[in-house]
């Protein structure tokens, strides 16, 4: 389980994201939604540990990531599929993070057929296209077979094949009761995708609610999203034509 509690997060005088609470539970996938410079990334760096939050805080399965001892038995994390040593092959990429935490060469093998890279396995990552890249991230991020899951705009680059697979495979994460929060802006694959869905605006979260109630609620997603972060934030900033 991922819980979030009254996060809060400043860049100087730039508050980036404004006392958010929220859970991601197990056997659900999350859809995490908001434009850009909503503070969506900014809270996915303060659950994967890697920022510590103004105030507030973040559990993975009960504890903060920096206190676990197997990180990535804990959480996978994708948030930049780029940010990958251009001169390392894809299989040297993902020994070297199994040898951080002891975990087996025959998985690293797993995740690489899992995440159709055994033909691109002995390649340099410099070379990688961006599908390609997204699809070492997520092998990277299933390396050691985490509870739960946070992906950043996974489906990126990938070729209609690759999102049917990434789709497929999330659904199947949380069906084995894996936690999945997958932020994009691709909202008909969300709604595909998502049992729940976050919105989140100038920092401030403004809808967490099953998929199933904001479509009795609206037309679509999409529709819902709109009426969300226009009328919301317009009413937060005092706009006269709030309702």
């Amino acid at each position: 389980m991922i819980e979030v509690r009254h996060l809060t997060h400043q860049f100087g005088r730039l508050t980036a994201v404004d006392d958010i609470s929220f859970r991601a539970e197990p056997g659900t996938v999350t859809g995490f939604l908001g434009p850009n410079g909503a503070g969506k990334t900014t809270a996915l760096r303060a659950i994967a540990g890697l920022i510590r939050p103004t105030a507030g805080e973040v559990r993975v399965n009960g504890r903060p990531m920096r206190e676990h001892r197997m990180p990535l038995a804990e959480l996978g994390v994708l948030l930049d599929a780029r940010q990958l040593h251009p001169g390392r092959r894809a299989d040297q990429h993902l020994r070297a993070l199994a040898a951080t935490q002891g975990i087996p060469r025959r998985r690293v093998d797993e995740v690489i057929e899992l995440a159709g890279l055994g033909s691109a396995a002995h390649r340099r990552v410099g070379g990688f296209s961006l599908g390609m890249s997204q699809r070492l991230g997520i092998a990277a991020a299933l390396l050691g077979h985490p509870s739960a899951l946070v992906l950043d705009e996974p489906i990126n680059g990938l070729d209609p094949d690759g999102v049917i697979w990434i789709r497929e495979l999330l659904r199947r994460l949380a069906d084995e009761g894996r936690t999945v929060l997958l932020s994009s802006h691709l909202m008909a694959e969300l709604a595909l995708t998502a049992d729940r869905i976050l919105v989140i605006g100038q920092g401030r979260l403004l809808a967490d609610a099953s998929l199933a109630e904001l479509l009795a609620a609206h037309d679509s997603l999409e529709d819902a999203y709109l009426a969300l972060t226009r009328t919301r934030l317009a009413f937060a900033a005092g706009h006269p034509n709030a309702e």
